[in-house]
């Protein structure tokens, strides 16, 4: 089968978060006391490794140097997609942010690397050539703007569909695309003068000479142009409402889905429509923090959290050392403040805390078909990603009886809604000598209530 291939500049994106809850005495800016690091892929190769959530077979042509960073990348993208590396001239650009409470408070950009511009390897014109669709995800650091990758782009447009993510730094994208996605902030830049999405979309179409171009919007969705055609494409009304979410890689995820759904045979119309789906769906699970990993330990927990593993690993060391062992569970589909506070709550009743996650199929059982809207590797990544929870296993029953007999935890916790009726579990807790905790909820908040509201059934 005919690989997808991105091509394009390569970032190592870095998190750093903390708790910030006083301000310097030496000026008036925030002190953050780090909890945890992550990293992912950025740029092109967060790009490419979302398309291998979507296409089995993914090479990256991309500028690499054997630096620590450059490493760290090769390591990170392994798993998942095939590296073709061209020459990178300088260090490896790496953006970090600074986060506290789900904020970012500072973003600190290292590294001056650009693409070499002289010959690309055979492996290079090789890939290119045997790629069932491309998308070029452009960051403005040259791969993009290579003489031989831009004749090598124009050709091969004719014959398979091209994507082409542009850069405001970057070069335009090269005649006959089939599709061109820049945001509306981007567009903006492009076409000066102009302000509104329809406008832009048409305008960009015919200067770029490309086949469609779609102007996305954030949570207004996406406006294509298609030839002569004009068409809104809105964000699926369950899945709006995620404004203050973090959009980091949004973007990526709307190009990689389209150019995995035209890969697939789908029309521009259908592949944009099907891009604005998954680029909401991404957001509401957590963006492109569902991607990173920690460094050292935490790394392997993060790996290890959809199959459970780690979850028991941590009760074992738990027990060993004499602490308190404390659990909770539920779907956590749209993760929101009320489940934060009651995850807050229930870490402070002892030395760790388990997530005990129900499945996808669980949880469709539970809520009906349309549920979850999250699926349960991303809901896992980001339960792993709060630092009050300490690992997350998933489980495939209707109940966590079955599991709470061998997770055994000393506390199980469970929101405050359920007073008054008897825990389905609880005679199992009970019987191994735990005990049952209800934390009050936060009022107005559900995931059910969230999805009503913005179906304007609420």
């Amino acid at each position: 089968m005919k690989p997808l291939v991105v091509v394009g500049d390569t970032i190592l994106d870095v998190d750093i978060e903390g708790v910030a809850d006083r301000l310097s005495p030496e000026a008036p800016v925030p002190v953050v006391d780090v909890t945890r690091q992550w990293v992912r892929p950025g740029g092109a190769g967060l790009a490419a490794a979302l398309a291998a959530r979507s296409v089995d077979g993914v090479s990256l042509v991309t500028a690499t140097t054997d630096d620590q960073d450059g490493r760290t990348l090769a390591q990170l993208l392994d798993r998942d997609v095939q590296l073709v590396p061209m020459l990178l001239r300088g260090e490896t650009v790496r953006k970090t942010r600074i986060r506290a409470a789900g904020q970012s408070l500072l973003r600190l950009d290292t590294g001056d690397g650009t693409a070499d511009g002289g010959s690309v390897s055979a492996a290079v014109t090789e890939t290119l050539r045997a790629a069932g669709a491309i998308l070029v995800a452009d960051y403005g650091r040259g791969v993009a703007a290579h003489p031989q990758i831009r004749q090598l782009l124009t050709e091969l447009a004719r014959s398979v569909p091209v994507v082409w993510d542009p850069h405001p730094r970057g070069p335009a994208p090269t005649p006959g695309m089939s599709l061109v996605s820049p945001n509306l902030k981007e567009a903006r830049r492009f076409a000066p003068g102009y302000a509104e999405p329809d406008e832009l979309a048409k305008v960009l179409r015919d200067e770029w000479e490309a086949d469609s171009v779609a102007v996305t919007t954030g949570p207004g969705g996406a406006v294509l142009a298609n030839g002569k055609r004009l068409t809104m494409v809105p964000v699926p009304a369950e899945l709006r409402g995620h404004a203050r979410s973090d959009t980091c890689g949004a973007g990526d995820r709307f190009a990689s889905a389209a150019t995995a759904a035209l890969f697939d045979g789908s029309t521009v119309a259908d592949a944009v429509s099907h891009a604005v789906d998954e680029a909401a769906r991404f957001v509401a699970a957590g963006g492109a923090a569902t991607l990173s990993v920690c460094d050292s330990t935490a790394a392997a927990k993060a790996h290890a959290a959809d199959e459970g593993r780690s979850a028991f690993e941590v009760a074992a060391r738990i027990r060993a050392r004499g602490g308190r062992l404390v659990a909770t569970g539920g779907c956590f589909d749209l993760l929101h403040p009320g489940h934060v506070s009651l995850l807050r709550q229930a870490r402070a009743m002892g030395d760790a805390l388990v997530v005990c996650l129900n499945s996808d199929a669980s949880v469709r059982h539970l809520k009906g078909p349309r549920r979850p809207i999250v699926p349960a590797g991303d809901r896992a990544r980001l339960l792993t990603a709060l630092s009050s929870v300490d690992a997350v296993v998933v489980f495939d029953e209707a109940g966590p009886s079955a599991l709470l007999a061998r997770l055994r935890p000393d506390v199980w916790v469970k929101g405050g809604d359920y007073s008054g009726a008897e825990l389905p579990e609880a005679e199992v807790v009970r019987g191994y000598g735990g005990e049952i905790a209800l934390i009050p909820t936060v009022p107005g908040y559900s995931t059910s209530q969230l999805v009503a509201a913005a179906e304007g059934r609420g």
